[in-house]
């Protein structure tokens, strides 16, 4: 699998190049800011890119820029942002472009590479994979609106597992239910949300993020 690494630190950068090529990856390009991102995307064409969200000129949202601009011009390019910040205004553009091949970790918080290894895989092979605080973030943002508030707890801990990415199995077990009540929780969750008609795995998470985007 192709990938452009876009990050300002040398070091980072360097060690992103050197991690990736050893599990496999080939990186075609590794650059330090948006504009060249774009530029690089354009003559590479490749199938990943892991981007930085603050890089120069102004280290305010550039990569998060770019990504979105990539996921416009070249929506089949999986791209996953890797950064400190949830900037959430070109966050929400992000991820309710087009729903899939898509993410956003926070480096501070993940844990080890092979979460981060496993996340890139998982939006390199058509899914997606969000940090839960960005999620969180991102719920906070549309707390304002009535059908959100309408939700029990347990359906915001299972309504939280699904943008992040994960499928019914995975949030049963980490929510330590089983996979009926899930399947249950999701179906209520989707008549609450007036997206009754919402079906399969990358729909539903597509689906969520755009209502939650408006």
């Amino acid at each position: 699998m192709r990938v452009i690494i876009a990050e300002d630190s040398a070091l980072l950068r360097d060690g992103l190049r050197r991690l990736l090529v050893d599990e496999g990856y080939t990186v075609v390009d590794a650059v330090g800011d948006g504009a060249a991102l774009v530029e690089s995307v354009s003559r590479h064409v490749p199938d990943l890119v892991v981007a930085d969200v603050r890089m120069p000129p102004t280290h305010s949202d550039e990569g998060l820029r770019a990504a979105v601009e990539i996921r416009r011009r070249w929506p089949s390019i999986g791209v996953l942002m890797l950064s400190q910040y949830v900037e959430q205004r070109y966050a929400v553009d992000l991820l309710t472009g087009h729903g899939t091949r898509v993410g956003y970790l926070l480096k501070d918080r993940v844990a080890d590479v092979g979460e981060f290894l496993e996340a890139l895989a998982r939006v390199g092979a058509g899914g997606t994979a969000f940090d839960p605080e960005v999620v969180r973030q991102l719920l906070r943002r549309t707390t304002h609106t009535d059908p959100l508030t309408r939700l029990t707890g347990r359906e915001r801990d299972v309504l939280d597992a699904m943008a992040q990415g994960h499928n019914n199995a995975s949030i049963a077990a980490r929510l330590h239910v089983s996979q009926s009540a899930v399947e249950k929780h999701v179906r209520s969750i989707f008549d609450k949300l007036g997206l009754a008609d919402a079906e399969g795995y990358s729909r539903r998470v597509l689906a969520v993020l755009r209502y939650l985007g408006e």
